[in-house]
């Protein structure tokens, strides 16, 4: 197999059902940024608070990048994205390496490892992240949305989020999703 078809069928085992978000198919780089450059293929950024009724102080927070030279591969994005749950002063955070961003629009799904956290046996465990970027009323799920902690993944794939079903906590949100462009 050619280096081109195994990174085509790389990318398609990745986000398969992502790729048909991203739309139509777009340069084989990132196009430029407006100043005479090239910008990064897939960017993910910013922070918010997520809407609880009880008053939970839940935050996420994302500075991702996937770099132009990297287009054809989302696993070679880098940076971190940190996440934490507190009520009535308990609660837990953690901090993750991206390993995976996979841009299309406004929605972005990133994955990583956890690094660093305060919650017992989530060191190690791969969690995803889905955002979707609507200005003032951003969504974000996240990959334990249907076991109820990050300590209980397992096996979850690289690029792996859920539906960003909850809402972001009016004025809290500013994140940025730079939309990819695979070369198809």
């Amino acid at each position: 197999m050619s280096r081109i078809a195994h990174r085509r069928t790389k990318i398609a085992a990745i986000g398969a059902a992502l790729l048909i978000t991203a739309g139509a198919a777009g340069s084989a780089v990132a196009s430029g940024d407006g100043d005479g450059g090239t910008r990064e293929a897939a960017v993910l950024t910013g922070s918010a608070k997520l809407y609880r009724s009880l008053g939970d102080d839940i935050t996420f927070t994302f500075d991702a990048h996937l770099a132009a030279k990297d287009n054809d591969d989302p696993t070679k994005a880098t940076g971190t994205f940190r996440f934490s749950h507190y009520l009535n002063g308990k609660g837990a955070f953690a901090e993750a390496r991206v390993d995976c961003l996979l841009t299309g629009g406004k929605v972005a799904v990133v994955s990583g490892v956890i690094t660093k956290s305060d919650l017992e046996g989530a060191k190690g465990k791969r969690v995803g992240i889905t955002v979707h970027d609507l200005g003032t009323n951003d969504r974000l799920g996240y990959s334990w949305a249907s076991t109820g902690s990050p300590v209980e993944t397992e096996d979850l794939p690289k690029c792996v989020g859920s539906a960003p079903f909850e809402k972001v906590k009016a004025g809290t949100g500013d994140f940025k999703v730079v939309p990819w462009h695979p070369k198809l």
